[in-house]
Formats: structure tokens, C-alpha cells, sequence
């Protein structure tokens, strides 16, 4: 009997909008969940992505580096990564036509799809976040610090999740993507790109195991303002 695909997910993307970014789990512990995966660090500290069972940081000087299993993090989404969907791209293409193709071969856009891409890239265009201070701000009001990067002909990965449009504020709709090259000094959230040659995969998930930072007592005792949510997420991204 197959194995259910389990998107497992701690925290909300909406309660991190809203300015909750106190590490609320270690990366050992999302790490014991999946081995394929993004997310941030405590206080917005960069991009997190998890390859191959192991967890980086795209930080904001530009660098990536491997992180200690102690680091804990606001919001992470992980997954055992396992694609039963694979197809090549032989010819260049930017970022809106890999999502279309990409769109072509999701089992339906109602479903949650863990989303690989290996390949040689003409240029990537990232992000990370910047780490903050208390009091925080919303996140919508961090990105617009946001140091961004571009690297070109670069060999790497893209890592991330198709979401569908309901769960938007659980994590964010549509694709949600980060990067990491080879060398594993490059890295960070994706915003644009142009893959050259590369292979796709693509799991679909059979369910989400939403877990909540139910001891920690910001999260619990926050009321969270949601009325610009969706918005706020689509400027952030």
C-alpha cells in the first residue's frame, strides 16, 4: 500500500504576516517531518530551504550556509519529498511559462503539490528577508527592505509548493518557491527566473498536517488582524 503524502506545516503564513516571528519549533524537529521543504528562521532571519534532508539559510548578505539543527523557526512547510510526476525541459523558459507547464501536469489545482526543479539556469532573481527586531512589524512592511540578488548561469534547484487558492493565509496561494545552487552558496526566495535546461518533479499531497505553536504564549494570546491578508501576501510575495 502507497504511502499518504503528508504536507506537514508548522505555523501560518498569516499569523507570520502579521508580525508573529519568534521561533516557535526547532529545524531537528521539522527535520523529523520531511526532508524536502522552505520556511524562514526566528525573526524573519532570511529564507529557509530544505534539500535532501538538510536545511539552509539564505540570509541577507547574500550568503547561504548550512544551519544548526537548534535553530528554531516561525513557520516552516516540509514534506517526504517522493514525485510521481516527471517531465524535461529541453529549451528556455522564464518563469511564467515554467508555471504554466507546471499548472498542465498538477493533479488539480485543489490539492497541495511539492514542486522540484533541477537545472541550469540562464538567471535567478532572489530575495531574503532581513532578520528583525522587536516590537516587529507586519511582514508586507519588511519586504519592501528586502535585499534582493540576481546570479546568472548558475546549476541548482528550486524548492517549494503549489497551494491552493483556499488555504491562502495558511500558507501562501499558488506557487511559493525558493532557490539553492550546487555549491550551496547561493540561495534564497524565489521571485524570477530563466531555466535553460532542466527536470521537473512534482508530488501531490494527499493531506496537510497544519501544527500550531500552541505553548507559545505571543501565538496564543495575539488577536491577529486578517482583514488585509490576502493583499498583504500578494504584495510580500
Amino acid at each position: 500500500m502507497t504511502k499518504e503524502a503528508v504536507l506537514y506545516q508548522h505555523g501560518t503564513l498569516g499569523a507570520l504576516m502579521a508580525g508573529l516571528m519568534d521561533g516557535t519549533e526547532t529545524i531537528a524537529t521539522i527535520l523529523e517531518k520531511g526532508d524536502f521543504g522552505i520556511g524562514t528562521l526566528a525573526g524573519l532571519d532570511g529564507e529557509l530551504i530544505i534539500l535532501d534532508g538538510k536545511a539552509y539559510q539564505g540570509r541577507e548578505d547574500g550568503a547561504l550556509i548550512a544551519i544548526s539543527a537548534k535553530q528554531k523557526t516561525p513557520y516552516a512547510a516540509v514534506t517526504t519529498f517522493k514525485p510521481v510526476i516527471k517531465f524535461q525541459v529541453e529549451h528556455t523558459v522564464n518563469n511564467l511559462q515554467i508555471n504554466t507547464l507546471i499548472r498542465e501536469q498538477l493533479k488539480s489545482e485543489n490539492l497541495f503539490h511539492a514542486i522540484k526543479i533541477h537545472g541550469k539556469f540562464k538567471e535567478v532573481h532572489i530575495r531574503a528577508m532581513p532578520k528583525q527586531e522587536k516590537p516587529y512589524k507586519r511582514l508586507v512592511e519588511v519586504s519592501k527592505e528586502q535585499p534582493e540578488f540576481v546570479k546568472e548561469n548558475v546549476m541548482g534547484t528550486i524548492v517549494g509548493f503549489f497551494t491552493p487558492e483556499l488555504f491562502q493565509g495558511v500558507a501562501a496561494a499558488d506557487f511559493h518557491l525558493h532557490f539553492i545552487d550546487d555549491e550551496q552558496t547561493f540561495g534564497g526566495h524565489l521571485m524570477d527566473f530563466e531555466l535553460e535546461t532542466g527536470k521537473v518533479e512534482i508530488e501531490p499531497m494527499d493531506s496537510l498536517l497544519q501544527h500550531f505553536p500552541k505553548n507559545d504564549e505571543t501565538f496564543i494570546h495575539t488577536a491577529i488582524d486578517y482583514a488585509d491578508l490576502d493583499k498583504e501576501i500578494q504584495e510580500a510575495e
